[in-house]
């Protein structure tokens, strides 16, 4: 008879560097109607939507009134601080040709971010 042969083995533990993580947008660009307050302010008073969103992200709440590359900054603004994966060239594409949409999700994202709904990454 053979004696069994038993082999234990530890558990290795696997450890992930936050700072190099990265995730995407919580919503999608065309995902007005999950947030119904953003979406009727971005619909009826989108200028008042953007300085709102602006202050939330701790700019100043006139930011969006000086025009469209505010709005490009404050965009890879929010894509660099969450750590969202995406390209300067990507914001501008989709500011070019869907600016009321991008402008309703950033304000979808920072409401999310600043509730604590979506994990936030630390910084060490």
């Amino acid at each position: 008879m053979a004696a069994a042969r038993v082999v234990m083995t530890q558990p290795q533990l696997v450890t992930v560097n936050q700072l190099q993580m990265s995730t995407d947008w919580s919503s999608k660009m065309c995902d007005c109607c999950e947030d119904m307050q953003i979406c009727c302010c971005g619909l009826w008073c989108l200028p008042c939507l953007e300085c709102q969103t602006a202050s939330e992200f701790g700019e100043c709440c006139c930011l969006p009134l000086l025009g469209p590359s505010a709005s490009l900054a404050m965009r890879t603004g929010v894509r660099e601080r969450y750590r969202i994966q995406g390209s300067i060239i990507d914001d501008c594409c989709m500011l070019c040709w869907c600016y009321p949409l991008i402008s309703c999700q950033m304000a979808r994202e920072i409401k999310k971010r600043k509730a604590g709904s979506v994990m936030h990454v630390q910084m060490a």
